[in-house]
């Protein structure tokens, strides 16, 4: 059986970028030890201030 989530995420984004984009979100997620993904919510998070203060809540 699947791992159990807390909180699950059932919505799923996609977007194209560049051969670039894709080189420094590569690059970015090696230096921070985490997925691309992650970065995206965190940016999403820091970009949008009333994100962050939604998701405490839950």
């Amino acid at each position: 059986m699947g791992k159990y989530k807390e909180h699950p995420k059932y919505n799923v984004l996609s977007i194209r970028v560049s051969d670039e984009e894709k080189a420094f979100l590569d690059e970015i997620s090696k230096r921070e030890r985490s997925s691309i993904t992650e970065l995206m919510r965190e940016a999403i998070r820091s970009y949008v201030p009333h994100l962050a203060t939604l998701q405490k809540q839950h």
